[in-house]
């Protein structure tokens, strides 16, 4: 049985080097390498620029776990519900967000305690009402690339990343 990580850890120092993602299949294959870490309760954080591949990096998450659903940002409904096995996989997009007021005014908060795994774009537009996740990623454009950067803020979000490096 697979316990929800422990947030009341120190962070780890532990990074994963920037990695070049030549392409958007690169990306999608990252993503599909971090399926292999995916537990119960896990949140990653994706960070960058409009089209820096948030969406395309959860969407080959998604699709090595089994869904084969539309994956599309929910920057609208703010949150997509995607069940997989026993796991439930919430894919949150606060880009709309305005203020950090509207993360609590939303009820979204109790989702980030429980075991459902929260993928979140756009963390930084709900300020300091979010939890820290386990896994940050942060994406940034490189040429006709991405860059990103990975670090793990959790033994969870460890384990995730040494499944993803051997997968």
């Amino acid at each position: 049985m697979t316990h929800p990580p422990d947030h009341s850890q120190p962070p780890l120092k532990a990074h994963w080097a920037s990695i070049h993602l030549r392409d958007e299949g690169a990306t999608a294959g990252l993503g599909a390498k971090l399926a292999a870490g995916i537990e119960s309760g896990l949140r990653i954080y994706l960070r960058g620029e409009l089209g820096s591949g948030k969406t395309t990096l959860i969407r080959g998450l998604l699709r090595a776990l089994g869904v084969k659903d539309t994956v599309k940002s929910p920057s609208y409904t703010l949150v997509e519900l995607y069940m997989v096995s026993r796991l439930n996989l919430y894919h949150f997009d606060f880009y709309r967000f305005l203020d950090a007021k509207e993360f609590e005014d939303a009820g979204l908060a109790g989702y980030f305690h429980g075991t459902g795994v929260c993928l979140v774009e756009w963390p930084e537009r709900a300020g300091d009402a979010l939890p820290r996740p386990d896994l940050d990623l942060t994406l940034a454009y490189a040429g006709s690339g991405r860059e990103i950067g990975v670090k793990a803020h959790s033994e969870a979000g460890e384990r995730c990343l040494a499944k993803a490096k051997n997968a």
